[in-house]
């Protein structure tokens, strides 16, 4: 017997309906420099770094503690802060097509993001679907929790009332699906828009 449809959808953000990566703004600060800035993204600004904010540590701190170790790159640190902004590139649109029409058929939306609680409000302001589609959106930096914290996922269960089990969870980090995974939700590992409409059919929803 088939399993009934979701009764609501939980994506992420970055990565999913977002083309966010900080290589859209060092790739101009680097002018041509691939492997230089790769050095600088993996040693200076790197991703364990950049997640600290998005558990709630604040950009001020972040730029300080990164510049205590590398002053010699103390002008590029303080442009990761400084034009963040810089790091989304636009709309996933394959993406926010699928958004949309879940939103037309009624489908209940939310997201969990990983995302710094002083840099969402610009994603916030850029687009528009973010408040237009969403009932609620989980922001980590706000919360101080991330994913995969199985506490994050408690958390927006509380705060939105879904069920897991009830419930698909979009993300392209594979240990963000694994944990939805094993909390009991029906998570997919986003890849394509493509793949996701096809992911989505399988749970039963028709677009």
């Amino acid at each position: 017997m088939n399993a009934p449809p979701p009764a609501a959808v939980v994506f992420d953000l970055g990565g999913v309906l977002i083309d966010w990566n900080p290589r859209h703004l060092y790739r101009k600060l680097f002018n041509g420099d691939e492997a230089g800035m790769e050095w600088f993204l993996a040693h200076v600004c790197h991703g364990e770094w950049n997640i600290r904010q998005d558990a709630g540590r604040s950009w001020d701190e972040a730029v300080a503690e990164a510049e205590a170790r590398h002053p010699e790159h103390a002008p590029m640190i303080r442009a990761y802060r400084d034009r963040w902004p810089e790091t989304m590139a636009g709309a996933i649109d394959g993406t926010v097509a699928i958004l949309n029409a879940l939103h037309a058929a009624g489908t209940p939306l939310y997201a969990l993001t990983n995302w710094s609680a002083e840099t969402f409000p610009h994603g916030r302001a850029r687009f528009e679907f973010l408040d237009r589609c969403f009932r609620h959106i989980v922001v980590s930096g706000e919360i101080k929790l991330i994913k995969p914290d199985p506490a994050i996922f408690r958390h927006l269960e509380a705060s939105c009332g879904v069920t897991p089990a009830d419930t698909v969870f979009i993300d392209d980090s594979p240990a963000n699906v694994a944990a939805a995974t094993q909390l009991g939700y029906r998570a997919i590992r986003f890849e394509t828009p493509e793949q996701l409409r096809r992911d989505l059919a399988a749970h039963g929803l028709q677009l």
